[in-house]
């Protein structure tokens, strides 16, 4: 590592160690910080403060000096990234091997107090790709190559994010326009049939308050032993693959269940959400034919293509034998459907999701076009960020890494469809069948 560099992280970890001997001091003795050891703790943490601007510079100086004085770049296992083609800024793992290198290097970073060069490099790139590690998070960009396989991981096959409205963003927000008038309605944007060099008929868009998604902060939170941290390919499966999972399952849960409260707000708190009715004189804890042949009328006509069920996976057994006439319903998964792991429903593919009720409760099958769920992600690698703790499971001789996703989402329409023709049952791209008890 540079001297200079090396020189000024010393320093700052001076500081923050002599901080941090307070804090055990006080933990240890179970209180609070003396009036006299918090204004050493308050000056402490101003001092090692006040050299970020400083080491920050001098990382963005030994970056400029590589790239114009033809300066490689030597990495711990012996190779090196030259200048050019192959300079840090356009190699997609940033100099690291795997994930586990990566990681372990995070880890060193915050628990020894030892930043490793690749990570301090990091810290030179545009803001996309910039380390916190200088913060008070102690939190690192994923090098790209790294934030996609997290990423793969949590888009396997119950995930439900991969079929929604994903619109990636650059910033914290993003607001979309709100028209929900149809075209057999009254007001907003409509087609007419004109005689020739008859006066146009004049319509103009009825919008709404703009629908705006703000970015939340999504955590996935993985103890890792000290034994795994000793074997960084071990540890580079392991966390990717619980992270991925993590992400998974509460983006799912939100996707479905959000309160829209700090998350986002689900499909089964919408307004738009259509209840379909109970079968005269149904049984408790069941789901016959009639109910999905009826919610599957209550999607609009466009959404019945693209939508897909999703339910808790006490309902399969029910669907295995049911039918209509003698035709059955449910067809099993094949080998040519290897992405409806639950097989297809009149046609529509099935997601199990424990997200989903209980057996005969509203909302344990639901049937959605989550192409009108409208969802906001981070673009870049910047959407999956990495920090490290060794506090948390002390104890237990193990570091947490934490993994944060930033996402928001909620539905795309947010009121009932009125029918031009027949019954008065209102669609949606939202159906649920009521609770059978």
């Amino acid at each position: 590592m540079n001297k200079a560099l090396r020189a000024l992280l010393a320093r700052k970890s001076k500081h923050v160690a002599e901080a941090r001997a307070l804090m055990d001091l006080a933990a240890k003795e179970q209180r609070d910080l003396s009036d006299d050891e918090q204004a050493t703790f308050d000056g402490l943490m101003a001092a090692a403060e006040a050299m970020n601007p400083q080491i920050e510079r001098e990382q963005r100086l030994i970056e400029a000096e590589r790239t114009v004085t033809g300066k490689p770049l030597d990495l711990p296992d012996g190779s090196r990234i030259e200048v050019g083609a192959t300079a840090i800024e356009q190699d997609p793992r940033r100099g690291f091997r795997h994930f586990g290198e990566f990681a372990h290097a995070v880890r060193q970073s915050i628990v020894a107090r030892v930043t490793d060069e690749r990570l301090a490099l990091m810290a030179a790139l545009p803001a996309n790709y910039g380390s916190e590690g200088v913060g008070a998070d102690g939190g690192f960009a994923v090098p790209p190559e790294f934030a996609r396989e997290i990423a793969t991981h949590s888009l396997e096959q119950d995930a439900l994010l991969q079929f929604c409205d994903n619109v990636p963003v650059s910033g914290n927000n993003m607001a979309f326009p709100n028209d929900e008038t149809t075209p057999w309605g009254s007001d907003g944007v409509r087609a007419y049939w004109e005689g020739e060099a008859d006066a146009a008929s004049a319509t103009k868009p009825k919008l709404g308050d703009p629908q705006v998604l703000r970015l939340r902060k999504l955590m996935a939170l993985v103890p890792v032993t000290n034994e795994l941290l000793d074997d960084a390919p071990a540890m580079a499966a392991y966390l990717t693959g619980l992270m991925g999972r993590s992400i998974r399952w509460k983006s799912n849960d939100a996707i479905l269940n959000g309160s829209g409260v700090g998350q986002p707000l689900g499909v089964f708190n919408s307004a738009a959400l259509v209840a379909q009715a109970k079968e005269t004189s149904q049984t408790a804890d069941t789901v016959v034919a009639a109910n999905v042949a009826k919610m599957l009328a209550r999607q609009p006509a466009t959404g019945m293509s693209r939508a897909r069920w999703v339910m808790n996976q006490e309902v399969l057994p029910q669907l295995i034998t049911m039918t209509i006439g003698d035709q059955p319903i449910w067809t099993p998964p094949s080998e040519g459907i290897k992405g409806s792991p639950g097989g297809l429903l009149l046609g529509r593919p099935i997601t199990f999701s424990e997200s989903c009720a209980v057996l005969g409760d509203q909302n344990d099958i639901a049937l959605i076009d989550f192409t009108k769920y409208r969802v906001i992600t981070k673009s870049g690698a910047a959407a999956i960020d990495i920090a490290s703790s060794m506090h948390l499971y002390f104890d237990q001789g193990a570091t947490a890494f934490r993994a944060t996703f930033r996402m928001d989402g909620r539905p795309s329409v947010n009121q009932k469809i009125a029918k031009k023709n027949g019954s008065s049952n209102e669609l949606s791209p939202y159906v649920v069948l009521v609770a059978r008890t």
